[in-house]
């Protein structure tokens, strides 16, 4: 069974910035009715799983503004225009950890809250990291924690590590990346 598609009719920037864009779209049900969807539109974004040699997974620790409080994070950025998903992978990766990869490859995507954005984040898994040193934003500052598979899912199940994108590239890498003890 195929869901019956909405028709747009007509699409408008209310609000535009650096990073996104607040966009309200007049749409026409199958049934005929017409109706509103007010939506953030961004460029997507990248986000690395870095592999350690040893087999460790490095995280970088930062401070959230919006919540308040530290939050465990894989590397991730924003798509700027210009960019490619796999150049702002790479470009974070740099910035956060101050690690380049000699090897990785995309492993997944997903979209963060697709109710309220379209935006879609390709995961990749960075392999062979060799130190370059970073270069953080003037709003960023990181803490490097290296940890194991096991850490990882233990820190999602006690709600240490909550912000929502680590966890969906977490499930999407499982599958996909040995991890060496």
């Amino acid at each position: 069974m195929s869901l019956k598609r909405w028709k747009k009719l007509s699409e408008e920037t209310l609000f535009k910035n650096n990073w996104w864009t607040y966009k309200r779209d007049t749409f026409e049900l199958p049934s005929g009715k017409i109706g509103e969807y007010n939506y953030i539109h961004i460029g997507g974004s990248a986000m690395t799983v870095p592999i350690m040699r040893d087999g460790r997974v490095l995280l970088v620790n930062q401070y959230r503004y919006l919540n308040g409080r530290e939050s465990l994070e894989f590397p991730c950025g924003s798509v700027k225009e210009g960019l490619s998903h796999e150049e702002t992978a790479w470009q974070e990766l740099t910035e956060e950890t101050g690690y380049s990869s000699g090897r990785w490859f995309m492993a997944g995507e997903f979209n963060p809250y697709n109710g309220v954005t379209n935006e879609i984040c390709k995961v990749y898994i960075a392999r062979d990291l060799q130190h370059v040193g970073g270069t953080p934003d003037e709003t960023e500052e990181f803490e490097l924690l290296p940890l194991s598979a096991d850490e990882i899912d233990q820190k999602i199940s006690t709600g240490e590590i909550w912000d929502g994108m680590t966890i969906a590239a977490w499930c999407i890498v499982k599958g996909k990346a040995t991890f060496p003890s």
